[in-house]
C-alpha cells in the first residue's frame, strides 16, 4: 500500500516510475493507486517471493528487466493522461426479496461476512436512528483505506445487518469517530499483512444501559451488545471503508476478532482508575477505546499475590518480532493482587517491560532484529546467544508514547494481546454523547437480555 502511495507521489513529480510488487500484491496496488488519484500507475507484477535472494533474485530480475524499461520509457496513453471517471448514483432501494435471498444478495455482493444479515429495511433504519440526534445525512467520517463517507445513515445501515439495538447507535459513532483519529494510521491496522483486529473497549455509565459484559466468558459470543457492537464496526470497516480480502486486506493469515472483540471494562471491581480517565477523560463520561492487536495469549499466574502475577506477566510468548504489545487483561482478583501489594498501573509496566526477557538464541537470529529500519542500536542482538534479551522493546518511539494498557476485565486467567506497532499510534479514545431521548430508548430496549434454563 505504501509502495504505491510513495510510488504516485514521485510519479506526480514529473518523475516517470514503475511500480513493481508480487502478484499477490498488484490488486492492492492497484487500489491505493487508484485512491491518491492515480489509477492508470504503471505496476509491473512479478515473479519473484517476498525477500528473494540469490539466483531466484536474479532470474527474477532477468524475468522483468525489459518490461520496466518498456514502461519506464513508452508514452502514456490517453487514458493514463485523462483516465474516465466512473460518475454513480446508487439507488436508494437496490434489492427485494424473501430473507434468504437478501442475504444471498448481500453476501455475492461482498457486503457482509459470511453469515446471516438483518435486512436495512426503511423501517429498520429509522428505528436505528432514534439512536441519536445527528441527521442521517451528516458525515461523522471519511473511513480509510477507501475513505467511504460514514454517513449517519449508512452507519445505522450496517447496524442493522449486524443485529444492532438504537442504543448501540451512541458507541457506534464515537467508535467510527475513533477509527479516523489522526493519532494513528487506520489503513495499516485494516489493510496490513499483520491482521490486525479492532479491538473495542467499553466505559463508563453506557456500560450498564446497554449490558456490555465484562465478567466471566469475557470473549465469547454470547453478550448481545458485545458482538452486535463488534460485527456492527466489522461491516462499517469492510463497506464503507472499503477494505476488501486479498485486495486492501492482504492480511496473511487474517484474524477471527474482526467482528468480535468488544468487551466492558469492570470499573467497580477494579482498584485502580479507569481505561477512559487515563485517556483523560472524567470517570462519570461514556467512552469508547480501540487498539489493534493481532495476537493473544493466556497467561497462568502464579498465585494471586503480586510476586506471582507479576511473574506470569514476564513469561511472554515471544511472538517472532514483537515490538511492543497492547494490552493486559486482568482479572479484578489479579489487579487487586497487585494493588494490594502497593503496585500501580505505571509500575506494573515498568517491571513487565524491564523484566520480560528471554535468552537470544531463542528469540531469533540478529539479522532478524537488524533489518527493520526501527531497530535503534541498543536493541541489536548480543553476540552471546544465551544473554538474555527484553521482548518488549525500549526503542525510541516509545519515549514519548506508552502503547502498553491494563483493563480489568474477565475472571482469573490473564489475558495478553500481542504484537503491537507503536509507530502507527493506537490507544484511541473517544467521548459518547447521548441522544436527548436517552432514557427512554434505554428502557424500551433494556429487557433484551438472556435468560437461561437451569
Amino acid at each position: 500500500m505504501y509502495l504505491a502511495y510513495n510510488t504516485v507521489a514521485m510519479e506526480k513529480l514529473g518523475k516517470p516510475v514503475v511500480m513493481t510488487c508480487m502478484k499477490l500484491f498488484y490488486d492492492d496496488a492497484r487500489s491505493a493507486a487508484a485512491r491518491k488519484g492515480m489509477a492508470t500507475l504503471r505496476i509491473l507484477p512479478t515473479p519473484l517471493t517476498q525477500r528473494p535472494e540469490g539466483e531466484a533474485l536474479r532470474a527474477g530480475v532477468s524475468a522483468i528487466i525489459n518490461d520496466i524499461v518498456t514502461a519506464l520509457t513508452k508514452p502514456l496513453t490517453a487514458e493514463e493522461k485523462s483516465p474516465a471517471k466512473e460518475e454513480r448514483k446508487p439507488a436508494r432501494i437496490i434489492f427485494k426479496g424473501n430473507l434468504q435471498e437478501v442475504n444471498w444478495f448481500f453476501y455475492k455482493r461482498g457486503w457482509a461476512y459470511g453469515m446471516p444479515i438483518i435486512p436495512p429495511t426503511e423501517e429498520a433504519v429509522a428505528e436505528m436512528l432514534k439512536g441519536t440526534d445527528l441527521p442521517g445525512d451528516h458525515v461523522v467520517a471519511k473511513i480509510p483505506p477507501r475513505f467511504g463517507k460514514a454517513t449517519v445513515e449508512k452507519i445505522a445501515v450496517n447496524a442493522v445487518m449486524a443485529g444492532a439495538l438504537p442504543t448501540y447507535m451512541p458507541v457506534l459513532i464515537a467508535a467510527v469517530q475513533a477509527l479516523v483519529d489522526p493519532g494513528w494510521y487506520a489503513d495499516c491496522y485494516t489493510a496490513s499483512i499483520a491482521s490486525w483486529a479492532p479491538f473495542w473497549i467499553i466505559n463508563g455509565p453506557i456500560r450498564h444501559d446497554l449490558h456490555i459484559h465484562s465478567g466471566v466468558s469475557l470473549m465469547t459470543p454470547e453478550w448481545k451488545a458485545n458482538a452486535a457492537i463488534a460485527h456492527a464496526m466489522g461491516l462499517i470497516i469492510k463497506n464503507l471503508g472499503g477494505v476488501r480480502p486479498g485486495v486492501e486486506d492482504m492480511g496473511a493469515m487474517g484474524h477471527e476478532g474482526k467482528y468480535n472483540l468488544c468487551i466492558a471494562e469492570n470499573e467497580e471491581e477494579s482498584p485502580w482508575e479507569p481505561l477512559h480517565v487515563e485517556q483523560g477523560l472524567k470517570k462519570e463520561d461514556s467512552a469508547v477505546t480501540v487498539f489493534f492487536p493481532n495476537a493473544r495469549s493466556w497467561l497462568v499466574h502464579y498465585g494471586q499475590d503480586a510476586d506471582g502475577i507479576l511473574r506470569a506477566l514476564c513469561r511472554i510468548p515471544y511472538q517472532g518480532h514483537l515490538l511492543g504489545f497492547g494490552g493486559m487483561i486482568m482479572s479484578p482478583e489479579n489487579a487487586k493482587g497487585l494493588a494490594n501489594g502497593g503496585w500501580t498501573k505505571k509500575e506494573v509496566i515498568s517491571y513487565v517491560r524491564e523484566n520480560a526477557r528471554a535468552p537470544a538464541h531463542s528469540v531469533g537470529l540478529p539479522s532478524e532484529r537488524q533489518g527493520g529500519s526501527m531497530w535503534t542500536p541498543k536493541e541489536l542482538m548480543p553476540v552471546d546467544p544465551n544473554f538474555a534479551v527484553r521482548l518488549i522493546t525500549t526503542q525510541k518511539t516509545f519515549e514519548s508514547f506508552e502503547p502498553i494498557r491494563i483493563i480489568v476485565a474477565g475472571r482469573i486467567l490473564t489475558i495478553l494481546y500481542s504484537g503491537f506497532m507503536p509507530h502507527y499510534g493506537g490507544w484511541i479514545t473517544k467521548k459518547i454523547e447521548l441522544p436527548a431521548n436517552w432514557d427512554q430508548l434505554v428502557k424500551k430496549y433494556k429487557d433484551i437480555v438472556p435468560t437461561y434454563a437451569h
